[in-house]
């Protein structure tokens, strides 16, 4: 295993570099270049001319393309033009949290509710109730994201007046706060990270033994754990009030992302059910006499995961780059927002270093489904 994953990682480095090379090149073949976004027929064009010199934009192409390769692998990202003298890791680190908070949960909840959904139209294939559920998941999959978005907003936000029509927080609250907004997006992802860890383990520990009421004190003490740990970390902290304005302006796009994307997942859980339950196995454990659900969860489920962890881990490492339609839609200020600008002003070292984030982490995340693939299916062995 140890010799596979050393051999994956030479390869996804030599083509990270490949990546980076197209990335580089492909983006200079823009027409113009940063000096010429200024119009203004003020500026006189020695000065023009003094600023493609600072941003290293008069040398020659190949110039320009080995001295960034060499900022890069030393950790160095370089300079934004159009925020200078702020560095592209400051640019980015100021909108990732935003973008991660949004995406992560969306899929989270996509996938969990794709999932439980996509298990059961499986077990139960045949019925109206199958026809409905799937039926309603493809239209949903389907619809156009920018339309269904805007009538998410005028029904939620503007019918019902449940949730804010846009921003991520209220400024008049954040006037006076003693720490940033990123800050309460990190301590929100970290706290919420915990708790699924926690939950996680809870439910894992809990199927050890073979006491059903053992079973049950396990679980059901680690979820109490868990939850009085979050509450016990949430409640007495100053940064509450803010972090729920952020969960307030967050909740709707986060649904409206997790209605249109939990279809998918739905979709390949039952596919893959439906030919795990195939199996001899599945058959076997019907002889033994096991109850339906443990034959659901435990057997077919559990082997229907490899396309669906595949899916899940994949998606997560692109959730990075943001959704640019979601994020103009909803006005939340993250990565897709950010590098949508970048390209439009040219702003060429903000747009690789965004999409350099999101390169390296789609290669990592094709290592960590091979390892999960072990886990998950016994029966893969890498030599």
């Amino acid at each position: 295993m140890l010799r596979f994953i050393g051999v994956r990682l030479v390869q996804m480095s030599l083509l990270f570099l490949v990546f980076l090379t197209l990335l580089f090149f492909l983006l200079q073949a823009q027409p113009g270049d940063f000096s010429r976004q200024f119009l203004d027929p003020n500026i006189p064009a020695e000065n023009r001319d003094l600023i493609a010199a600072r941003f290293g934009l008069d040398q020659p192409l190949w110039r320009q393309y080995l001295t960034y390769m060499g900022n890069i692998l030393q950790g160095d990202l370089g300079v934004s033009f159009a925020r200078y003298p702020r560095s592209v890791v400051s640019v980015i680190s100021e909108r990732l949290p935003r973008t991660f908070f949004l995406f992560t949960f969306a899929t989270m909840l996509s996938y969990y509710l794709g999932f439980m959904l996509g298990k059961v139209l499986a077990w139960r294939r045949g019925g109206s109730q199958e026809m409905g559920i799937t039926l309603g998941g493809v239209i949903l999959y389907t619809v156009f994201y920018p339309w269904f978005a805007l009538v998410m907003i005028w029904f939620f936000a503007a019918y019902l007046d449940l949730v804010p029509v846009n921003q991520f927080l209220t400024p008049i609250r954040w006037r006076e706060a003693p720490f940033s907004a990123n800050t309460v997006f990190a301590s929100i992802i970290w706290s919420t990270l915990l708790l699924t860890v926690g939950l996680g383990l809870s439910l894992w520990a809990s199927r050890k033994p073979d006491n059903l009421a053992q079973q049950r004190l396990i679980r059901w003490g680690g979820v109490g754990l868990s939850f009085a740990l979050f509450l016990a970390f949430w409640l007495p902290s100053d940064r509450r009030t803010f972090a729920t304005d952020i969960a307030h302006h967050a909740v709707l796009p986060i649904f409206t992302l997790a209605l249109v994307a939990f279809a998918g997942v739905m979709l390949i859980t039952r596919g893959s059910m439906l030919e795990t339950l195939k199996e001899d196995y599945i058959l076997t454990a019907r002889a033994k006499g096991l109850a339906p659900k443990t034959i659901r969860d435990r057997h077919a489920a559990r082997n229907a995961l490899l396309p669906v962890t595949t899916s899940f881990v994949l998606g997560l490492a692109f959730i990075i780059g943001g959704g640019l339609i979601t994020e103009t839609v909803f006005s939340w200020p993250g990565m897709g927002e950010l590098l949508l600008v970048s390209v439009q002003n040219q702003d060429i070292p903000v747009a690789i270093g965004s999409l350099a984030m999101v390169g390296a982490l789609a290669l990592i995340a094709h290592i960590v489904v091979d390892v999960l693939y072990v886990f998950l299916d016994p029966r893969i062995r890498y030599q």
